[in-house]
């Protein structure tokens, strides 16, 4: 066991892969105690589920693996040590609080099934003395300052919307105090490569909608590009039903997905540029955007694991069906209906589909061939970069009517499609053969 003179606090960054707005970041700081940090790619999140493909696709991965890269580099500039295995957390936190004596966990407050299972699997194999410190860093309203019980979480967005704007504020960022750590460790370890996680090197697709790195830095950069430089925020209602190129939405999902920006940057960026140049409808409707994302993680604090159950959050009794054929072609974008297999056909090239595309395929998967919408979040789950477990499977849970939509309405997805993509250009950037199939 390695002694330290003061006491050891280890950060386990998960999905909060930043330095800027880091609430446990910032505690762990603020303790004055030496840092060590430490991030587990778990091997269970790379293996094939029960539905036939990795838990984890090649896309995900590498921009995971680009974003702690750039986190381990801004740690670094702390003097903050991040160690990174390619295993599971239950097996390399104790092994770390055992060699190094360390005696406080900064982590972020998590409450979904999985990751609360590996949470207690972590405790399980730890001395008593081990004290936990969990700080939520996801939302923009914070817990704390949410103003509705749970269990009275309104049913429709509208009214969760409505009542939030009028009760609720959003807490200014949190700046890191300045810190000098004092610890090194005596380990050496390497972030793996897409190999490494059992994956072939990949190119981006040259038509790809999210060309972009993964990180803090990147993030920074898209949002100072797409807000200031660009001033794309402007008209960002108009263009957000887009389905080609880079700028027709924000494209901050990703990073919000895994914490390389959190969602109180992305709001007080906005309300800087209302200040500094206009405050419109677009302006608003980004915000709204962070809203929904928040509705989605209250409704999943509230249901719990109805949200990954077949009847969903309304635990409603529907018959579905599980027709691998169709199945399959949904997955390959071989179904009867071509904006269903351009949009299929860009998920699996690329990584990415436009919002307006995964409510298109996700209804068409779930209420015209009335296929096990769980199978196509967990598809959704193992291809999309921008991958959030609460807005993943409340979508899904929307979508196929086991949700929070109080329509339960189809889409007409050739109605969609000539909607919004009259002259056919997106289904025939995607449908055409390219080098890349």
């Amino acid at each position: 066991m390695q002694k330290t003179q003061e006491q050891l606090g280890l950060i386990w960054f998960r999905n909060d892969l930043r330095i800027q707005d880091n609430p446990v970041l910032s505690k762990a700081v603020t303790s004055g105690n030496p840092l060590l940090a430490v991030f587990c790619f778990d091997p269970r999140h790379y293996e094939v589920t029960e539905y036939g493909f990795k838990k984890t696709e090649k896309y995900r991965a590498k921009f995971l693996i680009e974003s702690l890269k750039d986190l381990k580099s801004s740690l670094n500039k702390i003097g903050i040590l991040l160690l990174v295995y390619y295993d599971k957390p239950e097996n390399v936190i104790p092994t770390l609080v055992s060699k190094y004596d360390i005696n406080e966990i900064y982590l972020q407050k998590v409450w979904t099934t999985e990751e609360v299972k590996v949470l207690n699997a972590v405790k399980v194999n730890l001395p008593e003395n081990v004290t936990f410190h969990q700080e939520y860093g996801q939302f923009l309203i914070h817990p704390d300052d949410f103003h509705i019980d749970i269990e009275n979480l309104p049913k429709i967005f509208t009214e969760f919307r409505k009542r939030v704007e009028k009760q609720c504020k959003v807490r200014g960022e949190i700046e890191l105090s300045s810190y000098k750590n004092n610890f090194s460790a005596s380990e050496i370890t390497q972030i793996p490569s897409l190999e490494d996680l059992g994956f072939k090197n990949f190119e981006t697709h040259p038509n790809s909608a999210f060309p972009f790195k993964g990180g803090e830095t990147s993030a920074l950069k898209r949002l100072e590009e797409y807000i200031f430089k660009s001033q794309k925020l402007a008209y960002y209602k108009q263009t957000r039903n887009g389905l080609i190129g880079t700028d027709y939405s924000s494209k901050f999902s990703a990073w919000l997905a895994n914490g390389s920006l959190s969602p109180r940057k992305i709001y007080w960026s906005v309300k800087q540029f209302e200040k500094e140049h206009i405050k419109n409808e677009s302006t608003y409707w980004l915000i709204f955007e962070l809203l929904w994302r928040d509705y989605f993680k209250y409704s999943s604090l509230k249901h719990g694991a109805d949200l990954f159950k077949l009847g969903g959050i309304k635990q409603k009794d529907l018959k579905w069906n599980r027709d691998e054929q169709r199945l399959y072609q949904w997955m390959n974008g071989t179904t009867e209906e071509p904006f269903v297999n351009a949009n299929m056909l860009e998920l699996n090239q690329t990584g990415w589909m436009s919002n307006r595309g995964r409510q298109n395929v996700a209804s068409y998967l779930s209420k015209t061939l009335k296929q096990d919408w769980r199978i196509g979040a967990a598809y959704f789950e193992s291809l999309l970069i921008d991958y959030d477990v609460h807005s993943n499977y409340g979508n899904w849970n929307y979508v196929a009517g086991v949700g929070n939509d109080p329509r339960d309405r189809e889409f007409n997805v050739k109605l969609q499609a000539e909607h919004y993509d009259g002259a056919g250009r997106y289904q025939r950037l995607w449908l055409q053969k390219t080098l890349f199939e």
